[in-house]
């Protein structure tokens, strides 16, 4: 009778968590398709997020005792299998056939349930009585805290149950076998000195009762998920194996727009076949492909990506884990109408009625939430899609960035600058009063030379009243270890970066395709840029369009002539200053790259100084995203004054950047401090400059 109570019920709650599954894949076919390829990558990537917890553990205590929770799950549910096979086939220990690797598993089992445990009281304590802020915001409503503590709680009351099982199996036992302390050595050190009552069949039925207790509530536990904030218990792994390969710099081309360019640049080329007139950019639920909504559905709602979001660091109404929950929260309401009727509508969306825009131009595209997202959601490429749609069907964009998308069209710059007037920068550069002409390419070519590196000096390098002097700095570095190079002068047009991130996809693209071309006629194959969102721009997402380069950042290109002896610099002219480096977005979080900057700091001769939040943790300036053209969303304070502080407390004299938008938010902190007289802003290119006294 035990055994067919088992059956029934299994079969029971699987038919309930198949009709729970089913609904969610039928949601998924409401969605856009999404690209899967690079399955070596995307094992290797969940072996080192899923398994390994490496994103887990940036934070590293209270991450320590969820990769804990983690890994006991995996070992407990071994025994789980464990208990399904004994109640369907009504046996006992079915997997004791394997012998001393079943001890291991089940006295693992025994102490990680202990750890379970402990970890649980942990989370309880901190989410019911510390006021942890990520664990707050105006997405997360009450029902929400609720749902956590009854997870959490569901999770305590499985591991209770799992050790009193083995507990009373062991006193049931007529006495203590050598196998049995191998298998429940924390079961063993209970029945020393818990319980003196003598081994009967009343410890047997406290035994099934337990296995009862525990089994049931896991089958109870697997139906409340999917409608729980804990439904990433099932979906994180598969999230985290299908989630972005790309670089987090990298935004997704449109090959619609992609096809509609290439007819604007070529009227004759041939026009696709049966290309379908889609929407541009997201407006709702329909607009997303099927892993956006895969992220809606395992999204922790941990909070860590809004807790490092510049943007609601200062105060400002974005909040990352909003945006995320808000998808979910709109199929919900959605989805049953669009499955009866593909045009059905409810006069809502996504956009405005559960996302509003001024959280959508708030965002800085720093790609903060997406490096400490721990299953891998990607934020940024969601909230740019809806910007393509507010920019592309609506022309929705605000006034500033408007103006930025009309002189990018009119004079390839989102400054409004003659184009005529690109190469001023160049004039009056100077090596011990000897002037220094930069190289054209095409002068060289006309000449039958070939440079080696192309430099691209970007709109800010060109238009940028105090970039201009950090090219003139690194100018002065090419010519004097006669690295062999030129520019595109007049030729130059901007990268299209700012275009893109601020959704205007066509734009960018007309760009991309046209500077590709260029590039290509002149034969170029290394390129050399000072500007990070540029050099993300020409590595990550101009191959897209056949604009395979070899492309470095000047920190890059510096460093790599330190090491290789070529650039010797002189320590005397720092070592009396202590400097500290701002990361830039574009070249950290978004590619990785935090230790050629430092290695030409270390060879200044300076001390070295971090910031509280550096790296890969650190901070925005404020400009990304299309930010540096226009106001900034209302909050408590300014992006970059959040960020000056943080170089205050350093002490430092000099602040190092490498980017021309951090450049101009770190000087506006320095005078907005009125810290001017102790402190001064400096690039990488002038503080070698400096060294090499050029």
């Amino acid at each position: 009778m035990e055994q067919i109570i088992f059956i029934l019920v299994l079969v029971a709650a699987l038919a309930i968590l198949s009709y729970s599954f089913k609904r969610v894949f039928q949601y998924l076919k409401l969605c856009k398709p999404y690209k899967i390829d690079g399955f070596g990558k995307r094992m290797a990537m969940t072996m080192d997020v899923v398994f390994a917890q490496s994103k887990i553990f940036r934070m590293p205590v209270i991450g320590l005792l969820h990769a804990l929770v983690f890994w006991g799950f995996l070992i407990i549910a071994s025994m789980t299998i464990e208990m399904v096979i004994d109640g369907i086939f009504g046996i006992e220990k079915s997997l004791a056939v394997l012998g001393r690797f079943y001890n291991f598993l089940t006295a693992s089992a025994e102490f990680f349930a202990v750890i379970i445990m402990v970890a649980i009281v942990v989370f309880l304590v901190r989410r019911i009585f510390l006021k942890i802020k990520r664990f707050s915001g105006k997405e997360m409503s009450h029902k929400s805290h609720k749902d956590a503590i009854i997870s959490l709680m569901l999770i305590f009351f499985l591991m209770l149950t799992l050790v009193a099982m083995n507990l009373f199996y062991v006193l049931h036992q007529d006495k203590i076998e050598q196998d049995l302390v191998g298998c429940y050595p924390v079961s063993v050190f209970l029945s020393d000195f818990l319980f003196t009552a003598s081994k009967s069949e009343t410890m047997h039925l406290a035994y099934k009762s337990n296995w009862w207790a525990h089994i049931l509530t896991i089958l109870f536990f697997a139906n409340y998920l999917p409608h729980s904030k804990h439904f990433h218990v099932f979906m994180s792994i598969p999230n985290v194996f299908l989630s972005r390969l790309q670089p987090l710099g990298k935004l997704d081309t449109m090959e619609n727009v992609k096809n509609e360019v290439k007819l604007m640049l070529d009227p004759n080329a041939p026009a696709p076949e049966n290309q379908v007139v889609e929407r541009f950019g997201v407006l709702d639920i329909q607009d997303v492909n099927w892993k956006n909504y895969l992220d809606s559905l395992a999204c922790t709602q941990c909070g860590r990506c809004t807790n490092s979001c510049p943007a609601n660091i200062t105060g400002k109404q974005l909040s990352p884990r909003k945006v995320i929950m808000s998808l979910r929260q709109r199929m919900k309401e959605k989805s049953a109408g669009l499955l009866k009727d593909k045009q059905y509508s409810d006069n809502k969306s996504l956009i405005r009625d559960l996302i509003t825009e001024e959280e959508l131009w708030a965002c800085t595209t720093c790609n903060a939430c997406a490096q400490e997202c721990p299953i891998n959601i990607n934020h940024p490429t969601l909230i740019v899609e809806m910007r393509r749609y507010l920019v592309m069907e609506e022309s929705a964009a605000p006034a500033e960035i408007n103006a930025v998308f009309q002189n990018i069209e009119n004079n390839g710059a989102p400054w409004q600058f003659p184009a005529a007037d690109r190469m001023l920068w160049a004039e009056n550069i100077k090596i011990n009063d000897q002037i220094v002409t930069v190289p054209i390419i095409s002068e060289m070519i006309a000449a039958g030379k070939q440079p080696e590196y192309l430099l691209w000096v970007s709109s800010a390098g060109a238009i940028d009243d105090r970039f201009k002097k950090v090219m003139k700095e690194f100018i002065k570095i090419l010519t004097h270890l006669k690295i062999n190079y030129a520019t595109l002068g007049l030729e130059e047009s901007d990268s299209g970066d700012v275009a893109r991130r601020t959704g205007n996809e066509m734009l960018f693209q007309m760009q991309a395709m046209t500077n590709v071309e260029l590039l290509k006629n002149y034969n170029v194959t290394k390129i050399i840029t000072c500007d990070p969102h540029d050099y993300n721009t020409l590595k990550n997402e101009y191959p897209d369009f056949g604009g395979n380069f070899e492309v470095w950042h000047h920190s890059q290109f510096l460093s790599m002539l330190i090491d290789n002896g070529t650039l010797k610099l002189g320590t005397k002219k720092f070592e009396k200053e202590k400097i500290t480096f701002h990361d830039p977005c574009y070249l950290g979080r978004a590619n990785k790259e935090y230790k050629a900057p430092r290695n030409i700091l270390y060879h200044t001769g300076a001390e070295v100084v971090e910031m509280k939040r550096n790296k890969s943790f650190a901070l925005c300036c404020g400009a990304g995203g299309g930010q540096m053209f226009k106001e900034a969303e209302k909050g408590d304070k300014e992006i970059f004054i959040e960020r000056i502080e943080d170089a205050i407390q350093t002490s430092a004299t000099i602040i190092a950047t490498a980017c021309p938008f951090c450049m101009t938010m770190m000087t506006d902190g320095i005078k907005y401090k009125n810290k001017e007289e102790k402190m001064k802003n400096l690039d990488l290119a002038e503080l070698v400059s400096l060294s090499l006294n050029l």
